[in-house]
C-alpha cells in the first residue's frame, strides 16, 4: 500500500511517499490520498507563499535573466554528464545486441522467467538495470515477464530493444509481458486471453513463434494471488494446461510464470499426462526449489519467512513423427545477489532454462 503525507517547513509545501507491506498480500492498486482538514491546510500554505511571490516577482525575473556562471557551469556539466550516460547505455545496448547475434546457431533454445516486482517503485531503477545485466548474460532466447509496470517497461526497452521484440499482455496498471530474441525467435502471432473471475486483472498472453524453424507456442501468466484466492488461481491454472494439452501435435508448448500455485493444489488441479513440470522432469534440483523466499530474500521486509514455489515452467513436447522433441537439460535460479543499493533485483528469484531436441 501506498500512503502520501503532506507536511510543510520553511514555507515549503512537501509531499512524501510512504510504503507498508503487509504479510500475504499484493496490492493490485495504488491509492493516494489526502483529506479535506489537509487539502485546506495545505491551500493556506499556498496562498501565502503566491502573495510573497507577487511581491518578488521583478526581482526574480532579473534574477532568471541574468543566470550566474557558477549555475551556467554545473547545468551545462549536469547536461554532458546526463548525455555521456545515455551514450554509454546505448552503445551497450548496441554491443550486447552485436553479440546476441554470435549464438545464432546454437541448438539450444533457453528461456527466463521472472516476477520483477515492477509494482515495488523502491531502487526501480538499479533493480531493472540489474534485470538487464542479467539478460546480456545469459542472453536467453525467451523472457516470460510478471508484474511490469509502463516505467520499467519503458527502461527494458532502452536498454533490450535492439536485441528482443516486446509483447505486453495490458498497456495499464501493471501486466505480463515477453521477450523474443530477434534474431532466433520469429513472431507469428499472439493474443491475451482473459480470466472471466479474475479480480486481479490476470491473463494468459501466448505467443506463436518459429525457433530454428520449429512451431512453439509460448505462454505466461500471473496466477490470482493470496491463499484465500485459491480457488479462482486453480480455475485459471485449469485454463492454462487445457489449453496446452489442446495445442496441436506439431507444436511445442512452454509455458512459465509466476503461479502463485501451492502443491497441494497443483494436486488438485491435476495435470495432463501430456505436460510435465520442468523442476520435476529435472529430477527436483533442491538448489531451484524456492523462487520466493523470504528467509533469504528482505525486499518485501516480511517479520516471518515464507518459502514457496510460485514461480513454474511446464513443458509440452510435440508428438508428430518427424518433429523435434525437446527436453530440458538444466534449471538456475537468478537475482539471488544482493545489489549495491541494499535491495535484490525482485522479491521473486528468476529461472533460468535450456532446452534440446531429443
Amino acid at each position: 500500500m501506498v500512503i502520501l503525507f503532506g507536511y510543510k517547513t520553511d514555507h515549503v509545501i512537501h509531499f512524501k511517499l510512504e510504503y507498508a507491506f503487509f504479510p500475504k498480500a499484493v496490492y493490485c492498486s495504488v491509492f493516494l490520498g489526502v483529506s479535506g482538514f489537509v487539502r485546506k491546510k495545505l491551500q493556506a500554505g499556498m496562498d501565502k507563499e503566491s502573495k510573497k511571490k507577487k511581491k518578488s516577482k521583478k526581482s526574480r525575473m532579473k534574477e532568471e535573466e541574468r543566470p550566474s556562471e557558477d549555475c551556467s557551469a554545473s547545468c551545462s556539466n549536469k547536461s554532458k554528464s546526463e548525455a555521456k550516460q545515455e551514450a554509454t547505455e546505448e552503445d551497450d545496448a548496441a554491443a550486447a545486441a552485436a553479440a546476441a547475434g554470435d549464438d545464432d546457431d546454437d541448438p539450444k533454445l533457453s528461456l527466463i522467467s521472472w516476477n520483477v516486482d515492477g509494482l515495488d517503485a523502491e531502487k526501480q531503477v538499479q533493480r531493472a538495470k540489474s534485470f538487464c545485466s542479467s539478460i546480456r548474460e545469459f542472453c536467453p532466447d525467451v523472457v516470460f515477464l510478471q508484474e511490469l509496470v509502463l516505467a520499467y517497461v519503458t527502461l527494458l526497452k532502452k536498454q533490450l530493444e535492439h536485441t528482443y521484440t516486446f509483447i505486453q499482455g495490458a498497456e495499464k496498471e501493471y501486466f505480463t509481458g515477453m521477450m523474443l530474441k530477434k534474431s532466433r525467435i520469429k513472431l507469428l502471432d499472439s493474443e491475451i486471453i482473459k480470466y472471466p473471475l479474475t479480480h486481479m486483472m490476470r491473463n494468459l498472453l501466448v505467443a506463436q513463434v518459429t525457433f530454428r524453424g520449429q512451431k512453439l507456442c509460448l505462454m505466461t501468466s500471473h496466477l490470482e494471488s493470496c491463499k484465500e484466492n485459491a480457488n479462482e488461481r486453480m480455475r485459471q491454472m485449469r485454463m492454462v494446461m487445457r489449453k496446452m494439452k489442446d495445442a496441436p501435435d506439431d507444436v511445442t508448448v512452454l509455458f512459465g510464470g509466476d503461479t502463485n500455485l501451492r502443491d497441494d493444489e497443483v494436486a488438485k488441479v491435476g495435470v495432463p499426462s501430456s505436460v510435465f513440470d520442468v523442476w520435476e522432469r529435472l529430477e527436483q534440483p533442491e538448489d531451484c526449489r524456492y523462487t520466493w523466499d523470504t528467509k533469504n530474500n528482505n525486499n518485501r521486509r516480511l517479520h516471518f519467512y515464507c518459502r514457496f514455489r510460485f514461480d513454474r515452467i511446464y513443458l509440452r513436447p510435440a508428438t508428430r513423427d518427424g518433429v523435434p522433441h525437446l527436453e530440458p537439460d538444466q534449471m538456475a535460479l537468478l537475482g539471488q545477489e544482493r545489489l549495491q543499493c541494499g535491495c535484490f533485483t525482485s522479491d521473486h528469484w528468476g529461472i533460468y532454462c535450456t532446452f534440446s531436441a531429443a
